[in-house]
């Protein structure tokens, strides 16, 4: 079924939830191709199933589960003037269907729910892929940051209007 769109449900997981160790599986996996390619190493390093329950419970968090696997998730945290839209990873076999923009759609509804004007992420500069993918959804790049401790951009800030 590769390359066909698909309808996902995506379901909100709450702190309790017995689907956030699958969560976190799915980010350590999907996020591991980064290992070696973007500096600062990411904080995927240093994340837990107690953080993902802590975003959980803090903001929204979002799974898309298939045979009782999680194949796809994203963190929505509500800020000033945007929803944050983070860690956003689709399982590397359910790629191509369509469910990156289906939880972006999820996102763009969460942000005119919540009265606010933009969606917001980050992605690391060596990730043109992930820049690529987000320019084809309607995101544009509206700032370059650095972490600390580095002079030079190490991520873009990438925005959606509503």
């Amino acid at each position: 079924m590769s390359g066909a769109a698909v309808c996902v449900a995506p379901r909100r997981l709450g702190p309790e939830d017995p689907a956030l160790h699958g969560v976190w599986s799915l980010l350590r996996t999907t996020f591991a191709y980064m290992e070696g390619r973007i500096d600062p190493p990411s904080s995927m390093h240093r994340m837990t199933v107690e953080d993902v329950a802590a975003q959980a419970a803090q903001g929204e968090l979002w799974a898309v589960e298939e045979d009782g696997r999680v194949v796809a998730c994203v963190f929505l945290t509500p800020r000033r003037d945007a929803l944050y839209l983070g860690k956003l990873a689709v399982a590397v076999s359910h790629r191509g269907r369509g469910i990156a923009r289906q939880l972006v759609a999820l996102a763009e509804r969460r942000a005119r729910e919540k009265g606010l004007p933009a969606i917001e992420l980050q992605s690391r500069v060596e990730l043109a892929e992930n820049h690529a993918a987000f320019a084809a959804m309607g995101f544009r790049v509206t700032a370059e940051t650095a972490h600390p401790g580095f002079d030079r951009p190490t991520s873009l800030t990438f925005v959606k209007p509503i």
